[in-house]
C-alpha cells in the first residue's frame, strides 16, 4: 500500500503557553511535516527544545476546495497561486503568528505588503516523479494513458513528451493521490520528489524525471519561511537557519516568475542550480497543448541572481507575445 496514515495534528493544535515562536502551516501531513523540519531547525539554532516552538495549524482556501469534488475543475480554474497561501499570511499580518511556514512553489511572485521571505531550509530533490504501476518511464505509458494531475505546467511538459496522453484533473494531497492510482482511477501522476521523500513515501515513485527533461515549477522542494518585514527579532531567528545556496536559487526563479507576470494557469517552469559563484538557469512558459516552448538559458555570478532571473523572464516574455499568457 502507497499510503501512510496523516499524523495526529492534536499536538500541533494545542495552545504552548511558554512558547517562543509561534509557526503557521496547512494541516496535511506534508504541510506538517515541513512545519516540524522548520520548528527543529530554529530550535537547534536557538538552542532550545522544539517544543518551545508553537505549530499553528491554519486552513486555506485551496484545502477546503480540494475537500469539495468538483467534476472536470482544477485548482488552477479555482484561483491558482494563493490558494494554499493567503489565509496564512492573513493570519501572520494580524500577529497572531510569527513565521508562516509555506511550499515555495505554492507563493505567488508577489508578497502581500508588509510581508518577506526571511529564510529557506535547504532545498530537497527539486524534480518531479512518475508514479504509475503501468510504467516506469513516461515514454513507457501505455497509448492514451490517462494521467492525473491539476498543474497546467505538469500537463503542458506531459503533452510535450507524450501528445496523445489525456489528462484528468486530480486534487487532494499526496497520500489521497496515491490512493487514486493504487484504485486504478488513472493511469499515472506525477508528484513532487521531495514531498514524496518527507513522507517516507519516495517507493511509490516509479521513475523520477531529470530536471533537463521534465523542468520544475519556480520553488519546487524548497521551504520558505515568511515573516512580517517589521519585526526585527524574528527575521534574525530566521537568517540563522537560512540556506544561502537555496536562497540564491530561488532568488532567480521568484525573479523569472514576477518578470513574466503570468498566471498560475500560464504553464511556466524555472530551475536555477549553484555551484560556487555561478548561477546556472533554465526557464520555460509553454502553451498548455506542450506544442509551443519558449525557453531560457542563463549563467551568472551568484550576487546576480535576482538580476538574471529577471532578465530571462523579460526575454522569454518579449518573445512569447502577450497573447502566449493565460489570464485568469
Amino acid at each position: 500500500m502507497y499510503y501512510s496514515p496523516p499524523m495526529s495534528q492534536s499536538s500541533t493544535l494545542a495552545s504552548t503557553p511558554t512558547s517562543i515562536l509561534r509557526l503557521g502551516s496547512r494541516g496535511s501531513p506534508l504541510a506538517l511535516v515541513q512545519a516540524r523540519q522548520a520548528q527543529s531547525a530554529i530550535a537547534q539554532a536557538c538552542g532550545v527544545a522544539p517544543e518551545a516552538i508553537e505549530i499553528k495549524v491554519i486552513r486555506t482556501t485551496g484545502d477546503k476546495i480540494q475537500d469539495v469534488p468538483v467534476q472536470g475543475r482544477s485548482l488552477a480554474d479555482a484561483g491558482g497561486k494563493g490558494l494554499f497561501t493567503k489565509e496564512i499570511e492573513d493570519v501572520l499580518l494580524a500577529g497572531a503568528i510569527d513565521i508562516a511556514v509555506h511550499s515555495s512553489k505554492d507563493l505567488p511572485a508577489f508578497l502581500p505588503a508588509g510581508l518577506m521571505l526571511a529564510a529557506f531550509l535547504p532545498r530537497e530533490d527539486p524534480r518531479d516523479a512518475l508514479v504509475s504501476g503501468k510504467a516506469n518511464s513516461l515514454r513507457e505509458l501505455p497509448h492514451n494513458a490517462l494521467v492525473g494531475t491539476s498543474s497546467p505546467r505538469r500537463q503542458a511538459l506531459l503533452k510535450r513528451v507524450r501528445p496523445d496522453l489525456r489528462i484528468a484533473p486530480m486534487r487532494g494531497n499526496v497520500e489521497t493521490r496515491l490512493r487514486k492510482i493504487e484504485a486504478g482511477e488513472v493511469d499515472a501522476t506525477i508528484l513532487a520528489a521531495a514531498g514524496l521523500k518527507r513522507l517516507g513515501l519516495f517507493s511509490a515513485a516509479s521513475a523520477v524525471l531529470e530536471v533537463e527533461e521534465f523542468l520544475p515549477a519556480a520553488g519546487q522542494g524548497a521551504i520558505a519561511l515568511e515573516s512580517r518585514t517589521n519585526d526585527d527579532k524574528i527575521r534574525a531567528l530566521a537568517a540563522a537557519v537560512d540556506d544561502a545556496d537555496t536562497a540564491t536559487a530561488l532568488a532567480a526563479e521568484r525573479a523569472f516568475l514576477a518578470a513574466l507576470g503570468g498566471s498560475c494557469r500560464t504553464p511556466i517552469a524555472g530551475h536555477a542550480q549553484i555551484k560556487g559563484d555561478t548561477v546556472s538557469f533554465h526557464g520555460l512558459i509553454a502553451t498548455i497543448d506542450g506544442r509551443d516552448v519558449v525557453e531560457v538559458f542563463r549563467q551568472g555570478r551568484r550576487a546576480d541572481a535576482t538580476a538574471l532571473g529577471a532578465d530571462a523572464g523579460h526575454d522569454v516574455k518579449a518573445r512569447a507575445g502577450a497573447g502566449f499568457f493565460v489570464e485568469d
